[in-house]
């Protein structure tokens, strides 16, 4: 049986760059699900994040997001690219990737300096809590907000033709 494509491995990675880009939009119902793909990493050019980090910035940006004032309740998934180059976050409604520039950096600028534990990073609340890296998270966090969203430009928000 042959099988199409996911609408991701349609996109040129070779000519991705971090950024932050609506991967598809779907309906439930009569409810618009918009997914973005949160791209931290340069595909096939950089090296990808260690899993200690993404896991880290996966519990930080979850917990972030999930007790957000605007966006708490529109948060359906935040949580990494099996690639390791970045994160998928899906929210409820139509929304284009400018619409979140904001709202990644504020979560980027919370990761970058979050001191103390790790929410959820404790045997009884997550399968694998001692693969977590903050430091390193923080350093991710921080050259994120730095290199792309301080000021991010259109290339950085539409997928490469």
């Amino acid at each position: 049986m042959e099988m199409k494509k996911i609408t991701s491995f349609t996109i040129d990675h070779l000519k991705l760059t971090p950024g932050i880009y609506v991967s598809r939009k779907d309906m439930a119902g009569e409810t618009v699900i918009t997914t973005f793909d949160i791209r931290m990493t340069s595909p096939n050019d950089e090296p990808v994040m260690n899993t200690a980090e993404v896991h880290t910035i996966e519990h930080l940006g979850a917990t972030f997001l999930r007790n957000h004032s605007e966006y708490a309740d529109k948060v359906l998934y935040f949580g990494p690219m099996g690639c390791r180059t970045g994160f998928y976050l899906l929210l409820t409604g139509d929304y284009s990737s400018s619409d979140i520039v904001l709202l990644m950096k504020e979560m980027f600028s919370f990761i970058a300096s979050y001191e103390g534990e790790v929410p959820g990073a404790s045997a009884r609340d997550c399968g694998n809590y001692l693969d977590m890296n903050l430091p390193m998270a923080r350093f991710l966090a921080k050259r994120y907000l730095h290199d792309v969203l301080t000021d991010i430009q259109d290339s950085q928000l539409y997928y490469p033709e």
